[in-house]
């Protein structure tokens, strides 16, 4: 049984190399104001083009109205109250609960859904509830996503890396329960963006997550599903979300609006299964836990920008599906075209691979050479191009001649310029290289 604990959680303050990790944007942000010409790939955003806040603004008094009809109130008394404090645990559980069933296919009940100020308080808030005893540390593959980077470091929680040798995910799970049993500690979650992964831009197959979260089960592991891209997939069968797969309560589902809507309305949600690993107290607890730490971090999600998502969700008749399809065509004709210049830039034969994401913002490069802080500046300053470290993202060294490429927020003529630019470094640098025999 998972028994969630309001206590300081253990470890030390950030590492060295945590406050590195953690120092990210702070570099990032330095490039982009130091050279604002410069052709950005770095950052995975959202496109401005989709967001239609006048419209999402003027939906606000229609989910008034949809509170007053449901509460038997006056919509103006509903209005006041909004802007009140409110509920720790959300205002929109209800509205939100049906689009998570109908577009990703999650199980869920207003009654398991945390309202949270984006996903990343979600993951936070899950991160600290779970692993609050000495020697808890929570699992997640490498490269990983900075911000459960953040979360760890900054709550003195160790993060442990999967072993890319052991195989596949579910048989690195059980390497490292044993390594960590030997050591007295104990992996409490797992953390993983199982659709179109950032940084790397991957999707686990069906087979891969079933197998997952059997591993997971046999050692009380919670899967700490992050799901911020599932709706923009291209191509191909969508394998359903490892909360729609899972038998043993294992799963907390880790929603956002942030991609689908857009970043600013700070509204997200963690989905608690129904029993955890069959025990229905044990799920109840987490929920209150949640709602215990929530209320005194953010004390309770915006109400204003709840509406404005519930006035949303009611004028789309609870599924995104319509709003998301036009941004979900661009990102799909932009990865296409990233393709099709990489391509043409680095012809077969060349040192330079990449992959060919079935979604999402993001896809990996393969380089000849190690890319970090140093290579960005001079990308920046020399080729007017900004491409991200893999490294940046690693928990060890093993990233270093890998860089992300964000196709999202760009358009086909900066993908044009970008890669050509980019594809320029990439030739100076290999030809500056000590030659080597084989070298193409």
């Amino acid at each position: 049984m998972i028994e969630p604990a309001i206590a300081a959680p253990a470890g030390a303050t950030p590492t060295t190399a945590d406050r590195a990790r953690l120092s990210v944007m702070n570099f990032l942000n330095e490039v982009a104001a130091d050279f604002p010409q410069a052709i950005s790939f770095a950052s995975g955003r959202p496109a401005e083009a989709f967001f239609d806040i006048g419209a999402w603004l003027e939906g606000i008094p229609r989910y008034f109205d949809h509170l007053a009809a449901r509460d038997g109130r006056d919509a103006d008394d509903v209005a006041r109250r909004v802007g009140q404090y409110g509920r720790t645990n959300g205002l929109i559980n209800d509205l939100m609960a049906v689009q998570l069933q109908a577009d990703d296919g999650v199980p869920c009940s207003a009654d398991r859904l945390v309202v949270t100020a984006g996903c990343q308080e979600a993951l936070a808030l899950c991160v600290q509830a779970l692993c609050a005893s000495p020697g808890d540390v929570v699992l997640t593959r490498n490269p990983t996503y900075i911000g459960i980077t953040g979360v760890a470091a900054l709550a003195g929680i160790d993060l442990v890396p999967l072993d890319d040798g052991a195989g596949n995910t579910a048989d690195a799970i059980e390497h490292a329960v044993r390594n960590l049993s030997a050591q007295g500690r104990r992996p409490r979650a797992l953390y993983l963006i199982p659709s179109f992964d950032n940084p790397t831009g991957t999707t686990l197959s069906a087979d891969e997550r079933v197998a997952i979260l059997e591993a997971c089960q046999r050692h009380r592991i919670v899967v700490l599903e992050d799901n911020p891209y599932g709706m923009f997939r291209f191509e191909g069968e969508a394998p359903p979300p490892m909360a729609a797969l899972d038998r043993h309560g294992a799963v907390v589902y880790l929603g956002t609006y942030s991609k689908t809507l857009c970043p600013a309305v700070r509204i997200g949600c963690a989905v608690v299964p129904e029993t955890l690993f069959g025990d229905a107290a044990a799920s109840r607890a987490l929920i209150g836990e949640l709602g215990v730490r929530k209320s005194f971090i953010t004390v309770n999600s915006s109400q204003l920008n709840q509406a404005l998502v519930g006035g949303v969700l009611l004028a789309e008749q609870g599924s995104l599906e319509r709003l998301v399809a036009p941004a979900r065509h661009h990102y799909r004709r932009n990865r296409d075209h990233f393709l099709a210049r990489l391509a043409a830039e680095f012809p077969a034969g060349c040192e330079v691979g990449w992959n060919r994401p079935e979604g999402g913002f993001f896809l990996t490069l393969e380089l000849p050479f190690a890319f970090g802080e140093r290579e960005v500046f001079r990308c920046a300053q020399d080729y007017q191009v900004v491409p991200l470290p893999m490294s940046f993202f690693a928990l060890d060294g093993s990233q270093d001649k890998r860089v992300r490429m964000a196709f999202s927020n760009v358009s086909e003529a900066q993908i044009t310029a970008g890669v050509a630019q980019f594809a320029r470094f990439v030739r100076d640098t290999v030809a500056a290289m000590p030659r080597r025999e084989g070298r193409a």
